[in-house]
């Protein structure tokens, strides 16, 4: 396995920044060969709080005010990260839903990848004995948005997204009869053990060569979540298909992520960069090691895009 490197090199260096554990780094910025910035949200940008510490909050703006492009990617549906993405305070553009939809703060829409609805259907006629995991999510805005047919087989550890997205869920019953347009996506959610007998369903549900499923997992949760999305849709895809269109290489590009669903971005970006709490199979492959979500570990990947090397003196 090629060695790792590390987010944070020591040099003896003058301009003074505070970390977010309360230390003093001093940093000396080069000239960025880094020009567009990804970085995943869940397990990433937010700490084990669901927030975002000042340390990675403060490192994101002094990237964009050096002019590096940020865009946040994530599996949040596009309105559930808006809130996350206006906290930092200047414009950027969001790939939501796991490369499904790219769309500005502002609601200007670059790209959508809706799945089918005749491929969702057979989807759901194969999936019979998950209907109480499955979730469907629409690119819209109102009631419906996000369809279920009951909630009792969905696992209490997304309670709080459930909380947090009620105003936007309706009850189908049977789930077809929402699809009366292409979705997002359909997903599937539940415990570790149940997500891994939904994946071996999907094996043999006939869908292979239409869709592509996406898994991320919290095993300290006990929350497994499978995306299962148009042909050819995922991060990497959408992030490639961003930065051609801005007219970024790939060695310009730098992707931050944690979980199994980030790993097409990461193998696109010239400079992929993984969390310090990421699964076992992104710390597998040899890719840079930042710190953890828990010790800001977005701000040591932003010096790496700026071209700082660190020094901790506190």
């Amino acid at each position: 396995m090629p060695p790792r490197q590390t987010a944070e090199a020591v040099v003896p260096t003058w301009p003074v920044v505070a970390r977010c554990d309360g230390k003093i780094a001093v940093v000396k910025i080069s000239r960025p060969s880094i020009r567009l910035l990804a970085t995943d949200i869940d397990g990433t940008l937010l700490n084990p709080q669901f927030q975002i510490s000042n340390g990675d909050l403060m490192a994101l703006r002094r990237a964009h005010a050096s002019g590096i492009e940020i865009v946040l990617v994530t599996g949040r549906r596009h309105t559930f990260a808006l809130p996350i993405a206006e906290q930092l305070g200047f414009d950027l553009w969001l790939i939501s839903s796991n490369g499904a939809v790219t769309r500005s703060l502002a609601g200007k829409t670059f790209h959508r990848d809706l799945m089918p609805a005749e491929t969702c259907r057979r989807l759901c006629g194969a999936m019979q004995e998950f209907r109480g995991h499955t979730v469907l999510t629409f690119d819209k805005e109102i009631k419906g948005a996000i369809v279920l047919e009951r909630l009792d087989e969905l696992s209490s550890n997304i309670r709080r997204w459930l909380e947090k997205n009620m105003e936007y869920i309706e009850f189908v019953v049977p789930i077809e009869r929402a699809l009366l347009s292409d979705p997002v996506q359909a997903m599937f959610c539940g415990t570790m053990a149940r997500m891994s007998e939904a994946l071996r369903a999907l094996e043999g549900a006939g869908v292979d060569g239409s869709v592509t499923i996406l898994r991320t997992e919290y095993p300290e949760r006990d929350l497994s979540m499978i995306d299962v999305l148009n042909t050819g849709c995922s991060k990497g895809h959408a992030l490639e298909r961003w930065a051609a269109h801005r007219g970024y290489r790939r060695e310009e590009v730098m992707a931050i992520g944690d979980n199994h669903n980030d790993i097409e971005m990461l193998e696109f970006a010239g400079h992929p960069v993984i969390m310090g709490n990421a699964c076992e199979e992104l710390l597998g492959r040899g890719w840079t090691v930042t710190r953890g979500n828990d010790a800001c570990g977005i701000a040591a990947a932003v010096d790496l895009a700026l071209g700082a090397e660190t020094f901790i003196v506190g």
